[in-house]
Formats: structure tokens, sequence, C-alpha cells
């Protein structure tokens, strides 16, 4: 349960094509919900993250989630990264990136917990019409006292113009025998290729 409270991936697998190619620099605000399936503890937050194209392959990557669940406490987590990505056709990139994760979770009526690590991350980005996106993933987890964790996640998003789209993704993994879905909304503004 401890590393539950990284409640949203890094997501920064996903972004606006223009005609020369995806976009790397963005800000992105997220609402989310996660069920956790053994325990039935369900949560939701909000999430803001982003991305700046430092080269034409590299970009910097960060975030910062927050999460209330109802019946045992909440969890908050940042992480900043380094991300790499290239094109394999017109239409579609290979994302990855490797992240400092930082969690923190506060228990009803108990003491915090946080701990940190590492994230390793594999995508692709792929459009599949004009104005739609689709994002696929794989993240591995590593945090110093809470041990490993994979999880897989996909998403979509519809980009309205240039400068704006609205996304939707899904996470799933299982932690410490439990199994997790996590849902969400999002925003994206764009700030160039």
């Amino acid at each position: 349960m401890k590393r539950s409270i990284v409640v949203f991936s890094l997501m920064a697998m996903s972004g606006l094509a223009f005609a020369d190619g995806f976009s790397y620099t963005y800000l992105q605000a997220s609402y989310g919900t996660v069920d956790v399936d053994n325990i039935s503890v369900d949560g939701d937050g909000f999430g803001l993250s982003g991305s700046y194209g430092i080269t034409d392959e590299l970009n910097i990557i960060a975030g910062v989630q927050a999460a209330d669940f109802d019946t045992i406490g909440d969890a908050k987590d940042w992480s900043v990264g380094l991300g790499v990505h290239t094109s394999i056709t017109d239409l579609m990139d290979v994302t990855g990136s490797v992240s400092y994760v930082d969690t923190e979770f506060e228990p009803l009526g108990g003491p915090t917990f946080s701990d940190d690590g590492f994230a390793l991350a594999v995508g692709l980005r792929a459009n599949v019409a004009s104005m739609i996106e689709v994002n696929a993933g794989i993240t591995y987890v590593d945090l110093s006292t809470g041990g490993d964790d994979t999880s897989f996640g996909g998403g979509a998003l519809y980009n309205f113009t240039d400068m704006f789209s609205v996304g939707l993704s899904a996470k799933w993994e299982e932690r410490f025998g439990d199994d997790t879905a996590t849902y969400s909304l999002s925003g994206r503004i764009y700030f160039g290729n």
C-alpha cells in the first residue's frame, strides 16, 4: 500500500502532433480516480505535470500530484526527470524517461510515511487521425524502502487546436497483492514544438 501513493503515472508520454513531429513542450492539469480492489479503497486527486523540449530528442519532465483516500489518508508525490524521444515513422514516436520520484503518505491517525527512488518509462505515441493521438507505455518504479513496481498504461488525446488538448488515460498495476487502477481526465496547453 505504501507505493499506492504514487497515484498518477508520469504523463510525459503523450502530446500533440504537428506537421514536423510531436510537441514535447506543454503544461498539463489532471483529475484522476484510484481504485484499489482487494481492500476496497477509492481515492481521487489532482495533478500538474509538464515537459520542456530542450533539444530535438530530449525533454525535461516534472510533475506533482495529490490524492485523498477518504478512509485511509492523503497521498502526495512529485517527480523530475529527463525524457528522450525519436520518430519511428512520420506518425509515431518511441519515448523513454528516467526520473527521481519522491512520495509521501499521511494515514488517518498515524505517522507520515515518505520514500524516494527512481522511475524508468518507455512508451509509444501515435497519431491515428488528424486530431487524435493515442499513447501506451510501461513504467518501472523502484523506491528506497517501498520496493519496486511495474505499471501499464494508455490514453488518448483530442487536439482541439494546435495549443490545446483534452485527454483520457488509464493505468493498471499490482501493488502488494492489490490490483490498482487509475483513471484520469486532463487538459493540456502546448507552448511550441
